[in-house]
């Protein structure tokens, strides 16, 4: 599928709850604008993060289910689903393989957007131990899982028939190779990421750095200094 056409649907696939909002949320934005059926699965509750935090883990995870659930509709998302893997011990298991499998075949996107499953050593934030081992079942997810018909056969047994996912979209790529604009939907972003209130203290502080790096990103990208965009690397997959 050529990168400027809209695909009919796409799955969005990270470890955390706030992981898409930081990500792509704009991107996502411009897609459900344009008419694309965007899905959201977050392997995680996110149960771990907030460091001022009151109450367990299970409050938590419940509120930061609600937060997702209303950064999605921000930027136009309906359907958000939810693996509930243990935050902070995620591995690249045959399960979470499998279970990312099973939602393609389920949502059957013609486009997905998952972590990067490489280190950058160069900024190492992105790289925490879940986003990697979620980009690494991710990937081996959409090939060979997703398609082949004799990958966990219990999702044969669901009846859920084998799906090619053409196109995935790597954030914090090592390579990068697409700038999407997302000046024009920039305040829908913002609000997106606001809505993670339990994660997100001083938000002024972190508009304005985001907002500096976006602008580095259109820099990057030739779309000029006074856009902002999300970068990616586009891999072929189909």
């Amino acid at each position: 599928m050529p990168v400027d056409n809209d695909p009919e649907r796409a799955l969005v696939v990270m470890a955390h709850p706030d992981d898409a909002d930081f990500s792509c949320a704009g991107t996502i934005a411009t897609w459900t604008e344009a008419g694309v059926e965007v899905s959201y699965l977050m392997v995680t509750d996110g149960e771990s993060g907030g460091d001022d935090r009151t109450g367990d883990s299970a409050d938590m995870a419940a509120t930061r289910r609600a937060e997702q659930r209303e950064a999605a509709r921000v930027v136009g998302v309906r359907d958000v689903r939810f693996l509930g893997y243990p935050d902070g011990r995620l591995t690249p298991s045959l399960e979470l393989r499998r279970d990312i499998a099973r939602v393609i075949r389920q949502v059957r996107p013609h486009r997905m957007v998952i972590p990067s499953p490489d280190r950058d050593w160069t900024h190492i934030a992105p790289s925490h131990p879940d986003h990697l081992a979620t980009g690494e079942s991710g990937i081996n997810a959409v090939y060979p899982d997703a398609r082949n018909p004799h990958a966990h056969p219990e999702l044969a047994d669901e009846h859920l028939e084998p799906w090619t996912v053409p196109e995935v979209w790597l954030v914090h790529g090592a390579a990068p190779n697409h700038y999407v604009d997302i000046t024009d939907v920039i305040e829908r972003k913002m609000a997106a990421l606001s809505s993670h209130a339990s994660q997100i203290g001083g938000f002024s502080e972190l508009e304005a750095a985001l907002r500096e790096a976006l602008g580095k990103n259109a820099v990057a990208g030739g779309l000029g200094e006074d856009r902002l965009a999300e970068v990616f690397q586009i891999v072929n997959t189909a």
